[in-house]
């Protein structure tokens, strides 16, 4: 609490006056950030068009939104939780957090239905995607110093082999 204090230019005792622990402004940062991209990923689902470009469209933003947001992607997604954190309150269906998850398993679903993934369990290959799409926004955010051959180039290849390995064409 005092190294955000420091940061924000506020006294350790005004924080407090806030949140009363560092359960509670963890849970709000997280709040925020999955507010702000289940915003954005709703917006994606909402269009028109191919679910399998949704998907990826998707997946992109994801990448993208965690590296243009690094330090609430870290507190959401990368830091150990605090043991009084609540962890059953983050996970209800309408938590922001699951709302983001729920477009991924929606859009998941949308391809399936279209018969252009070949998937058996959607909450699995869900998990699957997210698992792959984390793994390059957590090594994005924290190695920006790695010779990266094109940060976008790896986004895209990442999502596409992802996608592709469930498509009906890697059959």
């Amino acid at each position: 609490m005092r190294r955000i204090a420091d940061r924000i230019e506020y006294s350790p005792t005004t924080i407090y006056l806030y949140f009363k622990d560092k359960s509670e402004l963890l849970e709000q940062v997280c709040h925020e950030a999955f507010s702000k991209l289940s915003l954005l990923l709703k917006r994606i689902l909402e269009q028109p068009g191919d679910p399998v470009e949704h998907l990826k469209k998707g997946l992109i933003a994801y990448v993208h939104f965690g590296v243009e947001n690094p330090h609430q992607y870290r507190a959401a997604f990368m830091m150990p939780k605090p043991e009084d954190f609540d962890k059953l309150k983050y996970n209800k269906p309408d938590s922001p957090g699951m709302q983001a998850f729920d477009f991924l398993r929606r859009s998941v679903q949308g391809c399936k239905a279209s018969g252009k993934l070949r998937v058996g369990d959607v909450e699995l290959a869900s998990q699957v995607l997210w698992c792959g799409v984390h793994g390059v926004t957590s090594l994005l955010i924290t190695h920006e110093a790695f010779p990266w051959v094109g940060r976008e180039q790896v986004i895209h290849s990442v999502v596409d082999t992802l996608v592709y390995g469930m498509s009906e064409k890697s059959k």
